[in-house]
């Protein structure tokens, strides 16, 4: 069955070939805009639509057999619900003057519901991801803050270790260099002195 095929078997139920062929246009369109922006089209007992990245991978030509590096990509991927199947694998009959895919009813195993669950399981662990990765991001922050004070700390003592030796170093100097002028001054009044006294003795002979 095509699309044609598709719109006449409706028309009679929707009332009319165009009411039809608008309303598979709309379904059409409404689910490939969903798929491609990312999200997931689910309907209770036919099936699902979603997209499904494709890592990079290597497969062969099959015509020269070539190994060929396939690049990353996204493709559509349906599902079918387990209403769908049952009545694909002749588990249910298909009804006559019914719609043949309708809700499933509370507690049984269909296609909705578990498509629900497989959604609300992956919220779930995406949302504890994210929680264990904002944690191990604070604890590394707060790790470097403590090693910075640290380092910043240390610093700072080693220069105020280093201003303290300085300012020993001057007084010292300071201390050392009117000891060596006092010496200075007096080595001249010592050779001032021993002149007077030749002086005089030379006068007295």
């Amino acid at each position: 069955m095509n699309k044609a095929q598709l719109v006449e078997a409706i028309a009679d139920k929707v009332g009319g070939r165009q009411a039809a062929a608008d309303a598979v246009d709309a379904v059409l369109d409404a689910i490939v805009r969903a798929v491609v922006s990312g999200d997931r089209v689910s309907v209770t007992g036919f099936g699902s639509f979603e997209k499904v990245e494709r890592p990079a991978r290597y497969a062969r030509n099959p015509q020269t057999g070539e190994r060929v590096r396939v690049k990353k990509t996204s493709v559509p991927r349906f599902r079918a619900g387990q209403g769908f199947k049952d009545l694909v694998s002749g588990t249910k009959k298909l009804p006559k003057n019914d719609v043949a895919v309708k809700k499933a009813p509370k507690g049984s195993l269909s296609g909705g519901a578990s498509t629900t669950t497989r959604t609300s399981t992956k919220k779930a662990a995406a949302k504890k991801a994210t929680a264990a990765k904002k944690t191990v991001a604070k604890k590394a922050t707060a790790a470097k803050k403590t090693v910075a004070k640290k380092t910043t700390a240390a610093k700072k003592t080693t220069a105020k270790k280093a201003a303290a030796k300085k300012t020993t170093a001057k007084k010292a100097a300071a201390k050392k260099a009117p000891a060596k002028k006092v010496t200075a001054k007096k080595a001249p009044a010592k050779k001032a002195t021993a002149r007077k006294t030749a002086a005089k003795r030379t006068a007295r002979k």
